[in-house]
């Protein structure tokens, strides 16, 4: 088998592996659309800010060291305590759910049935709050997260193809284990948002808030819930970039590169930010395979987002999104 053939290969299960890890930050926008029809600019943010907590609470620094130094002249930084990661985790998702207590509290329940462009100010808002505020509490340097997920090569598929083709193919342990778990949760949320009570209540606060009132749904329970699962899975997400790349501010930038997925997959439909995730991760990774040497390199930067605007104008709701009719 030609080379250039066996290296297209393994560049496109590199690119799936990385388009997994897109849809994870991408599935967070989709759950937040659905239930109140805005795009949470917040989302890459609330990654960040769930791996700064769990960083953190595993290495047990203690929580605005900097500001109480600064304050009262101490030098305190650390509990002199690491938590196992289970523990940190766990503790980690009550911080995220405490955070949709109240960011309903004192946003959302403020801003029932007005104007979607003035929720996604809000968490434009809200996504600049929390970074500072993640930055105070926790400090601005790189830290590295550890939860015990296994990274580097994985021997098994290395030998497997060397024995097919004789040429093993470099996957990293680290992104097998997130397109498992990134499976898992599309599942359990899709069943969730179809047949179940609360998941069906989503779609009729989404439709129309007041409606959905007058038929008995709590609004703030719903937006709770749902930031909550969003939170949930910007844990997830960020458990999985930060192992990957370190827990650093330039994080939070990921969440860009979710828009293409989003535009691709439908913002909608959850399986079609796994989809979505797949087509960009794949396609920036064989067009900087392919093309990227004739024009010079560095494609990955703006691929998705070319294709996300082809997208826009042949296909507006994406793949799965659904089709909006309006009478004019």
């Amino acid at each position: 088998m030609p080379d250039q053939l066996l290296f297209a290969m393994e560049v496109t299960l590199n690119g799936l592996m990385t388009g997994v890890l897109y849809s994870l930050v991408a599935l967070g926008f989709v759950l937040i659309f659905k239930a109140s029809g805005i795009f949470n600019y917040s989302q890459g943010v609330l990654a960040l800010f769930a791996a700064l907590t769990l960083v953190g609470f595993q290495e047990g620094q203690v929580p605005f060291a900097h500001l109480i130094n600064a304050i009262f002249g101490t030098e305190i930084h650390h509990f002199g305590w690491h938590l196992p990661a289970i523990l940190a985790i766990l503790l980690t998702l009550a911080v995220m759910v405490l955070l949709a207590i109240l960011v309903e509290k004192y946003i959302l329940q403020h801003l029932v049935n007005q104007e979607p462009i003035i929720l996604f100010m809000a968490t434009i808002g809200l996504a600049y709050f929390l970074e500072g505020f993640g930055d105070i509490m926790w400090g601005a340097d790189i830290k590295t997260l550890d939860v015990g997920l296994p990274q580097g090569i994985s021997e098994t598929i290395d030998e497997t193809t060397y024995e097919w083709f004789g040429y093993g193919f470099f996957i990293d342990r680290l992104d097998i284990v997130a397109t498992v778990i990134a499976a898992i949760l599309v599942i359990s949320l899709t069943l969730f948002s179809q047949y179940t009570k609360h998941g069906r209540a989503l779609r009729a606060v989404a439709d129309d808030h007041q409606a959905a009132l007058s038929v008995g749904i709590s609004l703030r329970f719903i937006w709770v819930l749902v930031w909550s699962i969003a939170g949930f899975v910007a844990l997830v997400a960020g458990i999985m970039w930060g192992t990957k790349s370190g827990v650093q501010f330039s994080l939070s930038l990921i969440a860009l590169k979710a828009l293409p997925v989003l535009m691709l997959g439908g913002f909608t439909s959850i399986p079609g930010a796994i989809v979505g995730g797949l087509i960009i991760g794949v396609g920036e990774k064989l067009f900087e395979f392919l093309i990227g040497p004739m024009v010079g390199g560095a494609t990955e930067n703006w691929f998705a987002y070319v294709l996300a605007l082809v997208f826009l104008v042949f296909r507006p709701q994406g793949l799965f999104g659904e089709k909006i009719i309006e009478r004019v």
